[in-house]
Formats: structure tokens, C-alpha cells, sequence
């Protein structure tokens, strides 16, 4: 790089004293003031390095940035049955994320998904599911409204985008990465508008609103609402979500509630995260008006050179239906700073079914 610089530097310089040069003729020796000159050309060639670094340090402009990642899946399932079809399957999930700030403390965020990632036979491809084709995934715009005040709007975006749910498990599967807050937490996408208010000294609490683009907050929509309240301090949180999911054209909503925890003791003692979310299911039918989902996990950030977890855990299960169990143990290995290896095994069982264990192998670029 101090090369790429040199050569940028040495042409400006040279740009910089033709002028000089061409008119040298008219210039007696007495007008020329080297010191005053080489100042000048210094300053300007300042200039040029700053925005140089600028450049290096990953802004393709002076207002928005840009991160990308990447991830590759490769697994199989084992499910006991009959059939002899277990095979190894392959998936992926690409993501651009464009940020743009204008005042320095907004931000106006779009992302660019495409992807494979569960829908290739291994539901716990926790990825992308657009397809080969670039879609844009979300449109949002964050800001302060004074300061302890944040205002989101956005298309495509989770109403729940500024909520906390005190949770550290960082399992790569899909069925349990949300912490049993699978509801409450609505992330159904459409119009967006939420806020999130600061008291400070860790307590927060946030409220979001989402609804069909195509019939925004009109009786034929099927809008959601939901709060959130947490507190967080130094070695442990709570928070308390609660959801409402109406049925567009129906009398009948869904209401969800999910509490959340979790504990991070000093030494090499894991963290503990649990979860638990109940839902009233309004026109089901009776035994089947009630869902649950559950979790409990266990992290540690240091395991030789990476980290980590292990969880258990249901999602959805209606209370007349048995409960469909997964085990799920992950390591996550860094192999540098935008690449990290992550093996998943895990074990789905219910009664009355036969249990499906699966291996996934998941590699993330991040650059």
C-alpha cells in the first residue's frame, strides 16, 4: 500500500509543479518563493493521502458504507425411517448491507439478500431463501428523535427491529437461533414504523407496528403489534415481549407472550440464556387455540480458540400435539478475522415419531 501511495503521490506532485515550470519565463528569481511553494504542494498532497485513507479504510463515499457476507452450508440428515433417502445437501446465503448516514447519527439502511440456505432439505440452513436472483430484503430509516428517543420506518423490515430480547446464544441452526421468542418478537416484514425509548441505567422499553404494504393499517390488512420492555446490566438481562398478530379480514387475533433471560457468570462458567413464549390462537379450535416454544442454552466464549454452545429446546408446539424436542451442540472456529468455520449437530424427538439427527457444516465470509 505505501507503494500504491507513492505512486499516486509522486504524478500529483509532479501535476502540481508544472504550473510552476510553464511559467518560469515570467517569473524572475526574485518573485519564485521555494518555502511558500513546497507548502502549497505539501497541503494539497495532504489532501490527496486523506482521501486515500478514506478509501482504504472501506467508504466507497463519504456518507455510506458497505459490508458483505457470505455463507456456505453443507450437511446431511439421518431420519430412521424406512427410505433410504439420506443425502448430503448444499446451500448457501449472500447478504450486502448499504448504510448511509447523512447527520452522522441517523442511518438509512438497505439490504441485498439472495440464497439457498433452507430450502435445500435441512431446515436448520438458517440463511437466505430468495433464490439465485439479487432481492432487495429491507429498506429502513433510523433516527433520533432527541436523546433518548429512536424513530425506525422502513419497507420489508422486522416491526421488532428496535427491540432487545436478552438473550447470548448464538447457535447457527434455524429452529432454535431467536431464543423461543418466535412470535411476540413480530418479524413478518411489510410497512414498518417502531421506536425505542432509553431511561437509562439499562432499562428500555420499545413498540412496533407492521401491516402489508399493499393495505397499510386498513381493516383488510393483517397488521401486527408489539412491545418490548428489557433491562440489562452488567452480567445478566430480562426482557418481556408482547404481540398481537392480527388475521387479515378476521374479528379473531393471535396473541403472543415471550419472557426472556439470560446470565453470564466471571470465569470459564458458560452463559446461560432461556426463553419462553405462550400463544393464544384466537379462532382455533379448542385444544389447538394454545402454542408454546422453549429454550435453554449454554455458551462459552472461550473454548481453545473459539467458542461454544449448547441448547435444547421446542418452537410452536400447539398443546394437544407432542412436544418436538431438538439438542443441538455447535463450535465455532475463527479461522481469521472475516472467516469462521461452525459444525452443527443435532437431534429432533417427539413421540410417535422417529427421531432425525442432521450434521451441518457452516463456513461465513465477512468482509
Amino acid at each position: 500500500m505505501k507503494l500504491f501511495k507513492s505512486l499516486l503521490v509522486a504524478p500529483a506532485t509532479l501535476g502540481l509543479l508544472a504550473p510552476i515550470a510553464a511559467t518560469a519565463n515570467e517569473v524572475t528569481i526574485n518573485d519564485f518563493n521555494p518555502a511558500e511553494e513546497l507548502a502549497i504542494t505539501n497541503s494539497r498532497v495532504d489532501g490527496l493521502e486523506a482521501r486515500l485513507n478514506n478509501f482504504e479504510a472501506g467508504s466507497f463515499s463519504e456518507t455510506t458504507t458497505a459490508s458483505f457476507s457470505v455463507d456456505m452450508y453443507l450437511g446431511a440428515l439421518d431420519d430412521d425411517d424406512a427410505t433410504d433417502d439420506d443425502a448430503v445437501v448444499a446451500g448457501y446465503s449472500f447478504q450486502i448491507d448499504l448504510n448511509t448516514s447523512f447527520t452522522g447519527e441517523d442511518s438509512l439502511d438497505v439490504s441485498l439478500d439472495a440464497g439457498t440456505g433452507g430450502t435445500e432439505g435441512i431446515a436448520e440452513f438458517d440463511g437466505n431463501t430468495e433464490g439465485d436472483s439479487l432481492n432487495v430484503d429491507g429498506v429502513s430509516y433510523t433516527f433520533p428523535l432527541g436523546d433518548k428517543t429512536t424513530v425506525i420506518a422502513g419497507i420489508d423490515t422486522d416491526g421488532s427491529a428496535l427491540f432487545t430480547t436478552s438473550c447470548v446464544y448464538g447457535g447457527p441452526g434455524n429452529l432454535l437461533d431467536d431464543c423461543a421468542n418466535v412470535n411476540a418478537g413480530i418479524t413478518g416484514g411489510g410497512a414498518t414504523v417502531g421506536a425505542a425509548y432509553d431511561f437509562g441505567n439499562g432499562l428500555t422499553a420499545a413498540f412496533g407496528a407492521q401491516t402489508t404494504q399493499n393495505s397499510v393499517f386498513t381493516e383488510e390488512s393483517g397488521d401486527s403489534y408489539a412491545f418490548n420492555a428489557a433491562y440489562t446490566a452488567d452480567d445478566y438481562g430480562v426482557s418481556l415481549t408482547y404481540g398481537v398478530v392480527e388475521n387479515a379480514g378476521l374479528t379473531d387475533e393471535n396473541t403472543f407472550t415471550a419472557f426472556n433471560a439470560y446470565y453470564t457468570p466471571e470465569g470459564a462458567l458458560p452463559s446461560i440464556s432461556v426463553g419462553y413464549e405462550i400463544g393464544d390462537l384466537g379462532g382455533a379450535a379448542a385444544g389447538a387455540d394454545e402454542q408454546s416454544s422453549f429454550m435453554v442454552g449454554l455458551s462459552w466464549d472461550e473454548v481453545g480458540p473459539g467458542s461454544a454452545g449448547i441448547a435444547l429446546g421446542h418452537s410452536n408446539t400447539n398443546e394437544n400435539a407432542d412436544e418436538l424436542y431438538q439438542y443441538e451442540a455447535y463450535y465455532e472456529y475463527p479461522i481469521n478475522d472475516g472467516m469462521t468455520i461452525t459444525p452443527l449437530i443435532y437431534t429432533q424427538d417427539a413421540d410417535g415419531v422417529d427421531d432425525t439427527t442432521g450434521v451441518m457444516v457452516k463456513t461465513s465470509f465477512s468482509f
